[in-house]
């Protein structure tokens, strides 16, 4: 099973263009953490995000694409980064959550990844028309 650990960095919403990761020590705990999912064989990939001040959202609201350049003034929690994790259970991957050397601003949501099995009838006939898993990368 496939998760997405999503890392949730509270003030990172306001963070402006260009902010970068300073602390070398969380950026060197970090990295051993990446590895140790490496090492143990569960990760698939791992990355982080740039702050939303230098994104865009696209909203459907009014049925129409509408852009809006980031900063975003409304939003509370933001993501910097995830990791897609393949184990076993959902208490496995909480386990590999609890390892990563957060810090006390830092929450990580994790959530499975719908596979082709959950899907049941019209919906994996439709779903199964595209396999992207095996999208091609640009």
């Amino acid at each position: 099973m496939r998760y997405m650990m999503l890392m949730i960095p509270a003030g990172y919403e306001k963070a402006p263009p260009g902010t970068m990761p300073e602390d070398t020590e969380a950026v060197s705990a970090m990295m051993k953490y990446n590895e140790a999912l490496q090492e143990a064989g569960v990760l698939v990939a791992a990355e982080g995000l740039h702050p939303p001040s230098m994104g865009a959202r696209v909203s459907f609201a009014s049925g129409e694409p509408v852009v809006t350049d980031g900063p975003f003034a409304e939003v509370k929690e933001v993501v910097g980064g995830f990791w897609i994790i393949d184990v076993a259970s959902r208490e496995e991957a909480i386990e590999w959550a609890r390892k990563c050397p957060g810090r006390p601003n830092e929450t990580i949501e994790i959530r499975k990844i719908m596979e082709m099995d959950d899907f049941s009838g019209k919906i994996r006939e439709i779903a199964e028309e595209f396999d992207m898993q095996h999208a091609k990368k640009a």
